[in-house]
């Protein structure tokens, strides 16, 4: 228990040396509370009228002193001890207002350690979508290609027209298109959608940028498509397009057998068959060897021993006329573009069989990927 010591001596040294003993002492009292009770013991211990110590350094000090020395032993009383008590009951007060809320917090009423530190929620990993599309992205950047990106709410003209789309086209029909309401009053070129495919992208890169370039254009694209195990109305691609002079067919074939490759491993072999883009000519889509069945013959590659993936071919020189003037002569410049959909891509690399299951953010299925 705090006593205050009776002082025969009371110059500044004494003063000082006393009540630095009485603060001590009940700094050590002050770690002691716990509960209510305790600080109503602790309180009166401090500032009770009949026997606090507040009250007895008053009649020890303050009534024990001469005339000539109770105006300095008052004024350290009321500079040095009675604000330095209060603040002890205080924060003992405010110590254990923080204990309870805590226990109500955690409904407990043991003891909790505030210094612990706090539980922290894991951090998630990259979704296999992501994943597939960064590292496909990095592929073509090994290659001296940079990324390109662009806005998802396009208009008419960037999305097809500029793109050999001519109003009518056949093709607009292959690619359900999204449109933006009350569009209809606008002219066609003018009109906005959601674009469905990334190559508007190479049209608003080649008339901010001079041939010769490399790019690549990964993205988030939307078309009217049923759902089901192989189509999602929201996709993501990565499209491709080098201009330069005398780019041939070849060298587009030379890339993309690199790229899978480097995607897929060194065995995976590539085919290219003829087909049809409004955008380029010749055309061909792109198969891989079945990586699951090593060409063999499987379900997942329908027993053919070979996975279509993408499409591809030389720049249409229609295309190029919508920017001659940026540099693009069609009778100078040649030029091969490709397009691949990332969730295809990431279903091959880890043998998904179902497209939704991507968008489902089911965690049971997402955390084999961390």
């Amino acid at each position: 228990m705090c006593t205050v010591p009776q002082l025969t001596d009371f110059s500044k040294a004494s003063l000082v040396d006393a009540t630095h003993q009485v603060l001590e002492c009940l700094r050590s009292e002050a770690k002691k509370v716990k509960t209510e009770a305790d600080l109503k013991l602790f309180r009166d211990l401090c500032l009770g009228r009949k026997n606090g110590i507040l009250t007895q350094v008053n009649d020890l000090w303050l009534k024990a002193v001469s005339t000539e020395q109770k105006k300095g032993v008052g004024f350290h009383i009321n500079s040095e001890v009675r604000p330095k008590i209060n603040e002890i009951v205080q924060e003992a007060t405010q110590r254990l207002g923080i204990a309870e809320k805590l226990r109500q917090i955690l409904g407990t009423t043991e003891r909790v350690d505030v210094t612990l530190p706090g539980i922290r929620r894991p951090l998630g990993a990259e979704h296999p979508v992501i994943r597939t599309l960064n590292e496909t992205v990095a592929v073509f950047r090994a290659m001296g290609y940079s990324v390109a990106e662009g806005p998802e709410v396009e208009t008419d003209y960037y999305n097809f027209e500029a793109l050999n789309f001519p109003p009518n086209h056949p093709a607009r029909d292959t690619q359900d298109t999204l449109v933006i309401a009350d569009q209809d009053k606008k002219p066609l070129r003018d009109r906005l959608l959601l674009r469905t495919h990334t190559s508007p992208v190479q049209i608003r890169t080649m008339e901010q940028m001079k041939p010769p370039i490399r790019i690549v254009c990964p993205g988030k694209v939307h078309r009217r498509d049923a759902t089901d195990a192989s189509h999602s109305p929201v996709f993501h691609q990565i499209e491709g397009l080098a201009v330069d002079t005398n780019i041939t067919f070849s060298d587009l074939k030379g890339t993309l057998d690199h790229a899978m490759k480097a995607l897929f491993g060194s065995s995976v072999k590539t085919r290219f068959f003829p087909s049809f883009f409004p955008f380029t000519e010749p055309s061909a889509d792109v198969a891989i060897s079945c990586i699951i069945c090593g060409g063999k013959g499987c379900r997942t590659c329908k027993q053919t021993g070979w996975v279509e993936l993408m499409g591809c071919g030389m720049v249409d020189p229609n295309v190029f006329s919508f920017v001659k003037n940026h540099g693009y002569d069609p009778a100078k410049v040649s030029g091969f573009a490709f397009g691949m959909g990332v969730e295809r891509l990431a279903m091959m690399k880890y043998g998904i069989d179902d497209i939704q299951m991507l968008f489902q953010g089911d965690v049971r299925f997402l955390e084999q990927f961390a």
